[in-house]
């Protein structure tokens, strides 16, 4: 690690501490707050892999794991109304999505990074936020998975509900992962612009350095 890439590491642990806090409170029907700051940790690890390489940005990965970590940590300390605001299944939910996805996001866009200078950031980003969604949600809720914390009832989770309101009839936590996904795959559009901007001002600069 070097000093260049301590902003990419401080605004990774930023993202994680804050969407930790956010989830907290509620957007609407579907959504918390922290579905919107949470995506932004891709951006992060896609400017780290275009500017510095693969290596550094799995560095980032690693450092947001373990402030995520810590969160869960101090969540599973704190109790609300139904119990410790974080989980087991919720803490070990996170972490694996977490981890999982960015490293994956890594992989893919190392793999692409020669074309087009769109196509690494948005197609890495889309597959590892899907990948992050499926895996968070279905750890976290489903009652498949009830055996890894079975004095955990997350039953509210599986309560037979239109989709989004509308759609037809699944759990509870199908639909909360829809609402999650389609903010990421909006945001995974978004992102281009300011990553386009941000590499292109550092790459300007190096050369005029």
């Amino acid at each position: 690690m070097t000093r260049q890439h301590l902003p990419g590491i401080l605004a990774m642990a930023i993202i994680v501490l804050a969407s930790n806090i956010l989830v907290q409170f509620l957007f609407g029907q579907w959504l918390t707050w922290g579905a919107f700051t949470y995506p932004l940790a891709f951006l992060v690890t896609d400017l780290m892999n275009r500017l510095y390489g693969a290596g550094p940005a799995r560095q980032v990965v690693f450092a947001g794991f373990v402030v995520g970590v810590f969160c869960s940590l101090v969540g599973t300390q704190i109790m609300g109304e139904f119990g410790p605001l974080v989980t087991f299944r919720i803490a070990l939910g996170s972490g694996l999505a977490f981890l999982t996805a960015q490293l994956l996001d890594v992989a893919i866009f190392e793999r692409m990074r020669q074309g087009a200078w769109w196509r690494a950031p948005l197609i890495s980003t889309l597959v590892g936020s899907s990948v992050d969604t499926a895996i968070f949600f279905t750890v976290a809720f489903s009652a498949a998975l009830a055996f890894l914390e079975p004095e955990n009832d997350v039953s509210w989770a599986g309560e037979i509900l239109p989709l989004l309101g509308a759609g037809p009839e699944m759990p509870l936590w199908v639909s909360l992962a829809v609402a999650d996904w389609l903010v990421k795959l909006a945001l995974a559009l978004v992102a281009l612009l300011p990553f386009r901007l941000i590499v292109s001002r550092a790459l300007n600069g190096r050369i005029a350095a």
